[in-house]
């Protein structure tokens, strides 16, 4: 497989080289791809867990005035990138 990546990932790539913390190109994008296998389990975890929730009628009101709000707050917080 050949992979062609935007300037600025192939900096990332070749810094974490640089640092010896993998030791080679193919290391760091497997890395990340396991990274992204995670994060995807985890959020297929989470959703599973909120649909449990609502089909036992844990759910609470949305008010999505009061939801962008606190995305806001927490951007400006550096909560949230």
């Amino acid at each position: 497989m050949t992979v062609t990546l935007p300037p600025e990932l192939q900096q990332f790539v070749e810094e974490q080289i640089e640092s010896g913390q993998y030791p080679n190109q193919a290391d760091v994008i497997r890395a990340g791809l396991h990274l992204l296998l995670n994060r995807r389990d985890e959020l297929r975890s989470l959703l599973a867990a909120g649909i449990d929730q609502a089909d036992r009628g844990e759910v609470a009101p949305f008010d999505p005035m009061a939801s962008l709000a606190e995305i806001k707050r927490r951007r400006v917080e550096g909560i949230l990138s």
